[in-house]
């Protein structure tokens, strides 16, 4: 459960160091690079809660090790790309590969927790939690190691045992699927079935949010008046989305439900935000260590240590207390200061003001993504645990995008440090609402043990 989740934050961050060498390899600037991070995201915010379904329907084993699977796959591919175009390729291969770990994770806890009776198994959150921002904030590292060692192609050879170990384990240890879970019906045989898993599935409906999300993703990929109309495209698309599941017997997203769940909707809010700020300093700050700091990849996942060390410690010693509104307000206050100091960095810093930086990012790290993951748990409807689990990960992948917009703008040709400056304004713009948004939310609670939900 744990490896398979740490699929797409390993490949989320591993990157971030391999920009400015793949760049130079290819010859390729820094606003074309900037494809590598979009591409995952485009095809991982869509893929996670339609998987995510998939897996509310038919059970985690499947899924599971059809898409760690293409994982592997996805890694031999960029291993060998001879050109930035197929490694882009291999990048969306990634996202889809890396869809099924994290619902699925999170569909066992649940189904665990009621087959125990133990509808608040905070220990389990917390090491998902913690495992994921491990990997998060240990990636940066590992891929300037991997860059060191074997070049840039080695951050995506990784993939390969990663993925043969996930296959391995997932056949060994995930329950089978309940034949009971897929809906059949003996009197007019396949056909039925067939229009049965249809309906049960709809697939309009994910249809019509597919058109909708990577009509938006790709406006926000290059923030641009003349792409005008994909904005159009994305609103239409979402009002014919809307009509649909608000009319569906069975929907794939159902908005009637979600809708009235204000403690949910403001969570996924909070997510996109606190995306921004974190996805903004992962790749803007690693780029300007590089070229506007001068250091290498290595020495620029050095860097990143104090970050990774606070926010082990913050999640194992927050991981204790059900409070989700503190986390959250210290999160905020974290991003803040952090944002502030940034803005105070020129090429001529001393270390340690770097260092401080990566410091005070440690805190959100380890709480913000805690908070959100456990807020999700216990305010969505448990019979659709995976599929609310993948839209929140698409939530934070669209901050994510956004964050990699507000980094290619600002930056353009060069991670010069006036680039820096004019991204962490932006930054520090997003970490301010995602204060607003959890001061003013009063249905913000204590998610507690024996089913209590966060929103109580």
């Amino acid at each position: 459960m744990l490896l398979g989740s740490v699929l797409n934050p390993i490949n989320s961050t591993i990157i971030a160091v391999a920009l400015v060498p793949i760049g130079r390899a290819l010859g390729a600037p820094a606003s074309q690079t900037a494809w590598l991070v979009s591409a995952l995201y485009l095809a991982t915010s869509l893929g996670q809660p339609v998987v995510g379904r998939l897996i509310d329907v038919f059970g985690p084993r499947r899924l599971f090790l059809l898409s760690t699977g293409l994982v592997g796959v996805a890694g031999v591919v960029g291993a060998l790309a001879p050109d930035l175009g197929v490694l882009i390729g291999a990048r969306v291969l990634l996202g889809f590969g890396t869809c099924a770990g994290y619902p699925a994770a999170m569909a066992l806890v649940r189904s665990e927790a009621e087959r125990t009776g133990r509808d608040s198994p905070g220990g389990v959150l917390t090491a998902l939690a913690v495992a994921n921002q491990t990997i998060a904030v240990v990636g940066p590292l590992l891929g300037g190691l991997l860059i060191a060692v074997g070049g840039w192609r080695t951050t995506f050879a990784l993939n390969v045992p990663l993925a043969v170990a996930a296959v391995l384990l997932g056949l060994l240890r995930l329950p089978k699927a309940d034949p009971e879970a897929v809906p059949t019906e003996r009197t007019t045989g396949g056909t039925t079935r067939r229009e049965s898993l249809a309906a049960r599935l709809d697939l309009p409906g994910m249809g019509l949010f597919a058109a909708m999300l990577v009509s938006l993703l790709l406006f926000l990929m290059n923030l641009h008046l003349r792409d005008w109309y994909l904005l159009a495209l994305a609103a239409a698309a979402g009002a014919a989305f809307a009509m649909r599941e608000l009319r569906a017997a069975t929907p794939f997203i159902d908005l009637r439900v979600l809708g009235g769940n204000t403690p949910l909707l403001a969570t996924y809010g909070r997510a996109l935000v606190a995306y921004v700020v974190a996805y903004s300093f992962l790749y803007g700050f690693t780029q300007w260590t590089e070229e506007g700091f001068g250091l290498t990849p290595f020495h620029a996942g050095l860097a990143q240590i104090p970050m990774f060390l606070l926010a082990i410690g913050v999640s194992i010693v927050s991981g204790r207390s059900t409070s989700v509104r503190g986390k959250l307000l210290l999160g905020a206050a974290g991003q803040i200061v952090a944002c502030l100091v940034i803005l105070m960095l020129g090429g001529d810093s001393p270390l340690w003001m770097l260092l401080l930086v990566a410091l005070i990012f440690g805190v959100p790290q380890g709480l913000n993504n805690l908070a959100l993951q456990n807020s999700v748990y216990f305010q969505a409807d448990p019979e659709r645990t995976a599929s609310s689990a993948g839209l929140l990960r698409t939530f934070a992948y669209i901050g994510s995008m956004v964050a990699s917009s507000a980094t290619a703008a600002s930056f353009g040709q060069h991670a010069d440090t006036g680039g820096l400056h004019r991204l962490a304004w932006v930054m520090l713009g997003a970490g301010v609402l995602y204060l607003l948004l959890t001061l003013f939310d009063r249905t913000l609670g204590r998610a507690a043990g024996h089913g209590t939900r966060a929103s109580a």
